[in-house]
């Protein structure tokens, strides 16, 4: 069937259905788009990726609740699921794939779009859902023995599960695609941790998939310094969030008897302490620096 572009009012009409909390709407206008011809990848890249994206920012500016984004992720995961059942009735033409996200890794969504785009292009993609254990990817290398996996990381804490995939997984000969929000717009973060490649979307994942090597070579060491003090770091991680919050003059400034606002303060305080010390972790293990003013910003 002859590709198709996503037409600009259907992306209004998903955005609005989306606002509306629509599930039936959203469900109807994928499939109504798939039928007319436009092909499943551009569906989940385009449409659904595209606008989760948009409800994550309306929620870092405060213009959507949690309840809205949670509702929003939850009609987004629907719509994979519909586009899915499409792909599904697809041949498979090509080898098997483990996709899976890294340990604390809860956004399942970046995940779900990109194992239902590489079955849309013939990979036999076996899921293994939200906050993989990196035991449990071991015993599917040992089980499945995958052509290939690839990783989804959308938060900087989870990085250094990436990294222990990586190394189980090259350890084996089996390449390893990681992607993510965490992995930011370049390949740098990818590349220090040594995987075997880095994909921008589930368009630019397609295409890297057919660019793996049969085998991978076992991954590299990280520099030894940097990693025993990431590692520290990791470990003295709460202890340090309890210190910091402690001796915040905005935590103390409302720390009294009559304040109303205590917990929520406190939450924004620890939530903002935990993903200031992931970057800090995240730039000790990658070398790379930016994370740091870009999770301050």
């Amino acid at each position: 069937m002859r590709q198709l572009s996503i037409p600009a009012d259907a992306l209004r009409n998903y955005d609005h259905a989306l606002a509306r909390g629509d599930a039936a709407a959203i469900a109807a206008l994928v499939q109504d788009m798939l039928a007319s011809g436009v092909e499943p990848v551009s569906m989940l890249a385009d449409v659904v990726a595209a606008a989760q994206r948009e409800v994550g920012q309306r929620w870092q500016r405060g213009a959507w609740t949690v309840a809205q984004e949670h509702a929003a992720t939850a009609m987004a995961i629907s719509a994979t699921r519909v586009v899915d059942e499409r792909v599904q009735q697809r041949p498979i033409t090509r080898g098997s794939v483990v996709v899976a996200c890294a340990e604390r890794e809860w956004h399942a969504l970046p995940a779900m779009i990109i194992s239902c785009a590489l079955r849309a292009a013939g990979w036999d993609t076996r899921l293994l859902g939200a906050s993989t254990n990196p035991l449990r990817l071991n015993q599917h290398l040992q089980d499945l023995g995958p052509d290939a996996v690839a990783v989804s990381c959308s938060v900087l804490g989870s990085l250094p599960t990436c990294r222990r995939f990586i190394e189980a997984s090259t350890a084996v000969g089996v390449p390893i695609l990681v992607g993510g929000a965490a992995f930011g717009d370049d390949d740098v973060c990818a590349r220090a941790l040594r995987a075997t490649a880095w994909a921008r979307d589930a368009h630019d994942a397609m295409t890297v998939m057919d660019d793996l090597p049969a085998v991978a070579e076992p991954a590299l060491p990280l520099p030894e310094a940097a990693a025993a003090e990431q590692a520290a770091l990791a470990e003295d991680h709460r202890r340090l969030v309890a210190l910091l919050r402690e001796r915040w003059s905005l935590v103390a400034a409302i720390t009294t008897p009559e304040a109303d606002t205590l917990h929520s303060v406190m939450d924004i305080a620890d939530d903002a302490l935990h993903q200031i010390l992931h970057a800090i972790s995240a730039a000790l293990l990658t070398g790379d620096h930016r994370p740091i003013p870009e999770t301050a910003g």
